[in-house]
């Protein structure tokens, strides 16, 4: 726990997810009332509607488009930014602070450095919240217990609860000893006026299994000394009862705020008979204890370490990437593969909500993509197979759809690229994951014109373009600097302007046969619609199907 100085101390007793697609407007009929969960900022836009460009790497039916405009993140998206880790952040050294040392940066911080008390509880109290948010999938995890001690632990635990408040999820606090002090009788009305409720002591029932999905322990941070006085005792008794049942999936996890409350400071457990978290959130640098966690999640937070902190004290610490709170420190645990699953939550497809042309159908779902602010909507795994029949599939980049088909770019020495010339069939794949669909496109493989991949080419950065030179596509290299100097040595080349397309690249369209729309929902009842050409009166039409999933 980050806290002030000491004097500022009470030193007495005292796994599977729920997946939420965005609702737009245009899912619905015109007689559903149902509210969007998440709706974009205006309602859905017309058939004439332009969308911004894409970023770099934009499609080539984009191009006429409105002004571009920033589209803010999603909420799947800001939140897989906080707590995000690299594995050379889990897997570097970090500093572990004594007592003593933790106690004289926080006098630093609050003294010559200019911070105050509030301040860092703030920071403290966002970042165990976007850790625990980051683990602990509001889906299965609504109802939190925080536990508060009378100092800034406490403290740190009112300011988690507001922020899980925000989060969505359901708080609830025990706040048994409560501080006179402003902060703090400000950070409880602050609770109150959010409808938060605080559960006295004497109602918490033995066995928080059944009342609660999470329980974040903050009674006692690092300047506490001694033995706990009632009724703390009993509640990390309570804690170690929970925290000893065998199988964690039946009980809620328990998440300590940078100490677990009666470990020493420096040894932890001492007797062995303690709390046992699931999580520790470590504040500022982990203390020594922290050596002893073994739990599956620690993570470090209070993102406000000066550079004289850091270096008169010698500490390493990882970065924090992005924007994020909290970075992920230690080990990071093993999954069991067979136990990830999700649980999907989308507005139902039905055949007579979608458009009778699979092509006017796939347009919509893209705009919503792109209106969504998902990152490159125009990925799509293209599947191809030669004529051994070997099927090999990998990532391309849609540049462009019409009633023709769908145009990707490569090099024409490439693998796909032979597959195609021995066997014109090819597969498209397109997976929205924060919208729980996908889109499979089957059809035959044709090359645009040369007037059209030259267009392109020629619409391209500079960089992309003697990068399509430098690249013989699935070709073996010695190593990364072969294609680093030849990219130096092109860059001479051309440092005068026109930069020619080489006969090796070019476009590829495939002109559908078969569409498949799929829609993720509960319980695998997925929904899945497939557009099928038929002969009818010497025509062709796309005939709809339901296929089980």
């Amino acid at each position: 726990m980050l806290t002030a100085v000491s004097k500022f101390r009470n030193k007495s007793g005292l796994a599977s997810t729920t997946r939420v697609m965005p609702f737009f407007l245009s899912t619905f009929p015109a007689h559903a009332t149902a509210a969007p969960l998440c709706p974009p900022p205006s309602p859905y836009p017309s058939p004439h509607f332009r969308l911004p460009s894409l970023p770099r790497r934009g499609l080539a039916f984009l191009a006429a488009a409105a002004p571009p405009r920033a589209l803010p993140p999603t909420p799947r998206q800001a939140m897989a930014s906080l707590a995000t880790s690299t594995a050379a952040a889990a897997a570097a050294e970090v500093t572990h602070l004594s007592q003593r040392d933790a106690a004289d940066i926080d006098e630093q911080l609050m003294g010559p450095l200019g911070f105050s008390v509030d301040q860092l509880m703030e920071l403290a109290g966002l970042s165990v919240a976007t850790a625990v948010a980051e683990v602990y999938k509001l889906s299965e995890h609504t109802r939190a217990l925080i536990i508060c001690g009378p100092g800034n632990n406490g403290g740190d635990g009112l300011v988690a609860a507001r922020h899980l408040y925000h989060f969505g999820y359901k708080p609830f606090v025990c706040y048994p000893k409560r501080t006179a002090k402003p902060l703090y009788s400000g950070l409880v009305t602050q609770l109150e006026s959010l409808a938060i409720p605080f559960v006295p002591v004497e109602d918490l029932p033995q066995d928080l299994s059944g009342q609660y999905d999470i329980v974040i322990d903050a009674m006692f941070g690092f300047s506490f000394h001694g033995t706990p006085r009632p009724p703390f005792d009993d509640l990390i008794q309570m804690l170690v009862s929970l925290s000893v049942v065998g199988d964690s999936a039946k009980r809620p996890p328990i998440v300590s705020v940078d100490i677990p409350s009666g470990w020493h400071v420096e040894e932890g457990d001492v007797s062995g008979g303690g709390i046992k978290p699931d999580m520790l959130v470590s504040l500022t640098a982990p203390k020594l204890c922290a050596k002893k966690f073994t739990g599956p999640h620690h993570f470090l937070g209070g993102r406000f370490v000066p550079p004289p902190i850091s270096s008169k004290y010698g500490l390493e610490l990882p970065p924090y990437p992005g924007t994020s709170m909290c970075v992920r420190i230690g080990k990071v645990p093993s999954v069991d593969i067979s136990s990830l699953r999700e649980n999907y939550i989308s507005p139902e497809l039905l055949e007579n909500q979608v458009m009778p042309n699979p092509f006017d159908q796939f347009r919509s779902w893209f705009d919503e993509a792109v209106t969504a602010g998902l990152r490159e909507p125009n990925a799509m795994a293209l599947t191809t197979v030669n004529k051994a029949g070997k099927p090999s599939s990998r990532m391309v980049l849609l540049k462009g759809v019409d009633k023709q088909g769908f145009v990707w770019y490569t090099n024409y020495g490439s693998q796909k690229a032979h597959d195609l010339s021995e066997n014109s069939n090819a597969a498209l794949l397109f997976y929205w994951n924060e919208m729980n669909r996908q889109v499979r496109v089957e059809g035959s493989v044709q090359k645009v014109s040369e007037e059209e991949s030259e267009k392109y080419f020629h619409s391209r950065p500079r960089g992309s373009q003697l990068g399509a030179i430098v690249s013989k596509q699935s070709t073996v290299i010695s190593g990364r600097e072969v294609l680093q100097q030849a990219y130096k040595e092109l860059e001479q080349k051309y440092s005068d302007g026109f930069i020619p397309k080489p006969d090796y690249w070019g476009g590829y369209r495939l002109t559908p046969n078969l569409f498949e729309f799929w829609q993720g929902q509960q319980s695998r009842l997925h929904d899945r619609l497939q557009y099928s050409q038929r002969e009818v009166g010497g025509s062709t039409e796309w005939h709809i199907q339901r296929l089980s999933p």
